[in-house]
């Protein structure tokens, strides 16, 4: 029989991409970060930025390069608006998609919202072996993301698989 899987925390950075909040009225990101610590992972860094597509592009990329950043939680800019640049800006610096995470965030939507879920255009990717995932910017999104598919995958534990299991092997050639 193999061994059961030990908790591992990880390392992760929560980005609000907004033109009208504050730090002191996020309240997406604010959730996310209470997410994450209630699960045992680390805040390694936090920010906020308006929705321009070279400064989410930027801090992005900072935090891919740092080897200190495993995990990348993005809250909005992922509608269908004109200022809504999440997907433009993140999936040029993606190495691989994560397909199955947006169908099943919009799956999940679904039986919340109803058929407005066709308008989030949340996804996920890995970056230098950087797990990024990219929700719309309202709380419950946010929520129903965290609970119902990323605190599984980002906890060794989860079987039958998880994200946490490769996160080793993701720049292997």
């Amino acid at each position: 029989m193999p061994a059961q899987a030990e908790f591992r925390a990880l390392r992760c950075a929560v980005l609000t991409l907004s033109d009208t909040r504050t730090l002191g009225t996020d309240t997406s990101g604010d959730l996310l970060v209470e997410r994450l610590r209630a699960a045992g992972h680390h805040l390694q860094d936090r920010a906020l930025l308006r929705d321009d597509l070279y400064r989410i592009r930027a801090q992005v990329s900072a935090w891919i390069a740092d080897p200190a950043v495993e995990v990348i939680l993005s809250t909005g800019g992922t509608g269908l608006t004109g200022r809504d640049r999440t997907p433009e800006a993140i999936t040029p610096l993606l190495d691989r998609r994560i397909d199955g995470f947006g169908e099943l965030f919009r799956q999940l939507s679904y039986e919340e919202i109803g058929v407005s879920t066709l308008e989030s255009r949340a996804f996920a990717g890995v970056a230098n072996a950087t797990l990024i995932f990219c929700l719309p910017g309202s709380r419950n999104a946010c929520q129903t993301g965290w609970e119902r598919i990323i605190q599984f995958q980002l906890d060794a534990r989860h079987k039958p698989c998880n994200l946490v299991a490769l996160l080793p092997r993701l720049n292997e050639a």
